[in-house]
């Protein structure tokens, strides 16, 4: 009877260990296919600022592409100098918009829309982007509703905006063309670097202020922004999801960013 009991009792814990490794190999399979999606497909961001407005709102949450621009060091969680430069790599399109890795500490990430290609002229003149000294096309449209720095709701001048390569998109002027970033001088785009702005032109931390982004080197793109899977209104509260139907942006689910 012992010898029996031992056994059924050997038999349990052999069965229990090999459920426990089973569930053990299962994680690990869902977390190395999880890395490997990460780092060569597609990387989920979220947008906790307005500087995209109105293309991008804050609590926007999208899939970047990461094969689009090829594989750097950044294309790996935590970025680890395995390597330099990039493989596989594809240049940007202007008027892409890319997620990068902020030059200044090559770890946080940033997100921007491409106007300057590497030896492009880029200047701004009375709120007008030219381009290789041609302003940018730009028609005016209905305003925008958005807050102003008091966190009041007003009304503010939109355009469309259209590159030379025939590419269009919605941009905003918060202060109208008399913003801080509404006059600039020359920038000359580095090779191998691309120059970065917002939508949202007078509310935008980018390639214009060259002390706290400047231009972006090819290396630190990360992905170019495809998708919007999920969006909820910036006032939503993580700690009352029984309000969560009445702030989500259902009309911005899974919408294509251009």
């Amino acid at each position: 009877m012992n010898e029996n009991a031992n056994k059924v009792e050997g038999d349990k814990v052999k069965s229990e260990e090999g459920g426990l490794w089973e569930t053990i190999k299962v994680v690990l399979q869902a977390l190395l296919i999880a890395v490997v999606v990460r780092t060569i497909l597609f990387q989920p961001f979220n947008i906790p600022s307005g500087s995209l407005i109105p293309t991008l709102l804050i609590g926007d949450y999208l899939f970047a592409s990461k094969y689009s621009y090829g594989y750097s060091r950044y294309s790996i969680p935590f970025g680890p100098p395995v390597f330099s430069g990039r493989i596989f790599g594809s240049e940007p399109k202007r008027g892409d918009i890319v997620v990068f890795k902020l030059p200044k500490d090559n770890s946080t990430d940033y997100i921007k829309r491409v106007v300057g290609l590497p030896g492009d002229k880029i200047q701004v003149i009375g709120g007008v982007l030219q381009i290789n000294g041609k302003p940018v096309q730009r028609e005016r449209v209905e305003d925008y509703k958005t807050t102003d720095l008091y966190g009041r709701t007003i009304a503010v001048p939109q355009y469309k905006e259209t590159f030379p390569e025939g590419t269009s998109h919605y941009v905003i002027e918060r202060d109208g063309d008399r913003g801080y970033w509404d006059n600039t001088n020359i920038y000359t785009v580095q090779p191998g670097h691309y120059f970065m702005m917002g939508d949202n032109r007078d509310n935008s931390t980018d390639s214009r202020d060259e002390a706290n982004v400047g231009q972006v080197p090819f290396e630190n793109l990360v992905g170019r922004a495809e998708i919007i899977f999920f969006s909820i209104d910036e006032d939503a509260s993580w700690l009352r999801p029984w309000e969560w139907p009445q702030h989500i942006r259902w009309n911005r689910m899974f919408e294509r960013i251009k």
